[in-house]
C-alpha cells in the first residue's frame, strides 16, 4: 500500500486539481443557520506526572545546557504556543489522586515514588509554581485536578488558598515568599480523576457524597478568575455514573454547591484491553480498525448527552471529555509503564474525526483535552535531549486553530463509503464554521488510504473568490516522524478557485484538510 499511496500522492503533487463533476462528493455549507459556538478549549491539552513528559519533556531544570527560560523548554514552548492552547490539565490523570501539592512547592521539595506509572522516583522539582510558569509561556489556562483520592478536603482547600488567595493570608504569604505576590488564576477544577478505578474504585453513590464536600469546601479566593468546578463522570457507555452525578447535581445544587462540568474519558483502544495494536509499521486492517473505534466516540456522546439532557435540558453543564485520543502498544525497548508510542498519519485522521464530532456536539462539549502533551500517548511533541520533533497530531491542532471559538456551520453531504475487508467506514468527514473574523473556514478528512477525494463545496451567500489553507498528507498511513527525519508528515500548502460560490478541489487519500474562504 505504501508504494501505490506514493505514486498517488506524487501525481497529485499534493496540489488542488479540477474535481471530476461526476465523482465530486458536493458538501452544502449552510450559513443561514449558524450552530453552536465551538469553545476553544474543546482544543485542551493534558500533561501529566507520567513517564517523560514532564521531566525532559517539558522541565529540564535551571541549569540544563537544553535551551530553558527558568527550567521549562524553550523549543517546546515555541511550538506549543503556535497551538493557542487554552487550557493544560495537570498534574493528572491517575497521578493526581496520588498527588500532595506541598511536596513541589518551596525550596526545599520531597521526593515520591509515583506508584501510578512505574514506581519511578518524582523529586517534585515540577510542582504549583512551575505549572503557571509554564501556562505563563506558553499564553494558557490552567485545569488543576485535585486529590480527592488519597488527599482531604482540607488539603484541597488549601491548596487554592495557596494559589488564588489575593489577600495577605498565611498560605498567600507562603506564595509570595516562593517568589509569586500576585494570585494565579485558576479556570478549571477537576475534582478527582477516575473515582471509579484508578482514583478510589469508589461506587456513584460514595463519589458523589465525597465530591459535593470537595465542591463545597474548595473555593477559589481570587475574584478576577471565575473557576469552573469539574465531577468526574464515566468512562464506559455505561450511564448510571453519569445519572448519579447528574441527579446529585439537580437535587443539590444551590448557592453552597454546584458543577460547571462533567468528565467523560473515552480512548481509542481497538481489538480490546490492553492496549495491544502497533503504532508504526501497521498495514490497512490496523488503520480501517482504529477508525471504526474512534468514531464510536459520537455514539458516546449521544448516549451520555441524553441523560444529561433529562436533568439539564438547557446544557448548563458541559461534558468535559478530558481524556482522549489512541492508546496502542509501548514504543518497543520503552519502558511499558510510561506509555510511550509513536504518532502516524492515522493518528492525524483519528484527531481531526474526534475534534469533528466535538464540533457538531458544541452545544453540550465544551472542552476536551487530549491524552497527552508531550512524549505520552498521542503526543503533540516527542522530545530526545536536545531534540524535539512536532507529530501528525500536532500539525492537526494547528491546522484547526482557526475553529477556536468559531460558529458552527451545518453541512451536508454523501459520506460515501471506504471498506476493507468486513470493515466499512465512512469515506469522508467535514465540518464547517464561521471563525472569529468572520471567514468560513472548512475541514475536509478522507479516509480512504487508497483513493483521492473530489469535493465540489458550496457556500451559500459567500463572497469568496480564493480558498487558502493545508493538507496533511503522508507517504503512507503508518508514516511517522523521527528525530532522523522529522518532516515526513508536515502539511502543505494547498489553494483553490471559487466560482458562482463553489470551490472544486482533489484531495490525497488518508489526509486532512483546512481551507479558509477570502475575498
Amino acid at each position: 500500500m505504501r508504494a501505490a499511496m506514493s505514486g498517488i500522492l506524487l501525481a497529485l503533487g499534493l496540489s488542488c486539481a479540477a474535481a471530476q463533476a461526476q465523482d465530486a462528493i458536493a458538501v452544502q455549507v449552510d450559513t443561514s443557520q449558524p450552530g453552536a459556538r465551538i469553545d476553544r478549549h474543546i482544543f485542551g491539552q493534558f500533561a501529566e506526572q507520567l513517564g517523560t513528559q514532564i521531566y525532559n519533556g517539558i522541565w529540564v531544570g535551571r541549569h540544563s545546557k537544553i535551551p530553558n527560560v527558568r527550567g521549562i523548554r524553550k523549543d517546546v514552548v515555541a511550538a506549543l504556543r503556535e497551538l493557542h492552547v487554552p487550557d493544560v490539565r495537570w498534574p493528572g490523570g491517575c497521578y493526581a489522586d496520588q498527588y500532595h501539592w506541598r511536596d513541589g512547592v518551596g525550596k526545599t521539595r520531597t521526593t515520591r515514588v509515583n506508584t501510578s506509572w512505574g514506581d519511578v522516583l518524582d523529586s517534585n522539582a515540577f510542582g504549583t509554581d512551575e505549572y503557571f510558569d509554564f501556562l505563563h509561556q506558553i499564553g494558557s489556562q490552567a485545569y488543576v485536578s485535585v486529590n480527592l483520592g488519597s488527599g482531604t478536603v482540607e488539603e484541597a482547600a488549601d491548596w487554592l488558598e495557596y494559589m488564588t488567595a489575593d489577600k495577605p493570608t498565611t498560605l498567600a504569604k507562603e506564595r509570595a515568599a516562593n517568589g509569586h505576590p500576585a494570585p494565579y488564576k485558576v479556570a478549571y477544577l477537576g475534582l478527582g480523576n477516575e473515582s471509579w478505578d484508578c482514583g478510589g474504585l469508589m461506587t456513584p453513590t460514595e463519589y458523589t457524597a465525597r465530591m459535593r464536600r470537595f465542591a463545597r469546601f474548595v473555593n477559589n479566593f481570587n475574584p478576577a478568575e471565575k473557576m469552573q468546578k469539574i465531577a468526574v463522570g464515566p468512562g464506559t457507555a455505561d450511564t448510571d455514573w453519569t445519572d448519579a452525578v447528574m441527579s446529585t447535581w439537580k437535587k443539590r445544587h444551590g448557592w453552597s454547591f454546584d458543577l460547571d462540568g462533567m468528565s467523560l474519558h473515552s480512548y481509542t483502544v481497538a481489538g480490546g484491553w490492553p492496549p495491544h495494536m502497533p503504532s508504526m509499521d501497521f498495514g490497512e486492517q490496523d488503520y480501517a480498525s482504529v477508525l471504526q473505534e474512534t468514531l464510536k466516540m459520537n455514539g458516546l456522546i449521544d448516549k451520555q448527552s441524553a441523560v444529561m439532557d433529562q436533568y439539564d435540558p438547557d446544557k448548563k453543564i458541559a461534558l468535559v471529555v478530558d481524556e482522549w485520543g489512541g492508546w496502542y502498544a509501548p514504543t518497543p525497548g520503552s519502558n511499558p509503564h510510561f506509555l510511550q508510542q509513536q504518532n502516524s498519519q492515522r493518528d492525524a485522521i483519528l484527531a481531526a474525526l474526534n475534534l469533528n464530532i466535538f464540533a457538531r456536539h458544541a452545544d453540550r462539549v465544551r472542552m476536551a483535552n487530549i491524552a497527552q502533551m508531550v512524549n505520552v500517548l498521542q503526543a503533540m511533541l516527542m522530545t530526545d535531549g536536545p531534540k524535539m520533533i512536532r507529530t501528525p497530531t500536532y500539525y492537526v491542532f494547528k491546522m484547526y486553530v482557526p475553529f477556536q471559538d468559531a460558529t458552527f456551520l451545518p453541512v451536508t453531504y454523501d459520506a460515501g463509503t471506504y471498506t476493507y475487508k468486513d470493515i466499512t467506514l465512512p469515506r469522508v468527514d467535514a465540518i464547517a464554521a464561521k471563525a472569529k473574523d468572520g471567514r468560513i473556514v472548512v475541514s475536509l478528512t478522507n479516509l480512504d488510504p487508497n483513493r483521492p477525494a473530489d469535493f465540489a463545496i458550496t457556500v451559500p451567500g459567500a463572497a469568496a473568490m480564493v480558498a487558502n489553507g493545508q493538507v496533511l498528507a503522508a507517504p503512507a498511513v503508518d508514516a511517522v516522524n523521527t528525530f532522523a527525519a522529522p518532516n515526513t508528515v508536515s502539511p502543505k500548502p494547498v489553494s483553490a478557485q471559487v466560482s458562482d460560490g463553489k470551490l472544486s478541489i482533489t484531495l490525497p487519500p488518508a489526509s486532512v484538510t483546512v481551507l479558509t474562504l477570502d475575498r
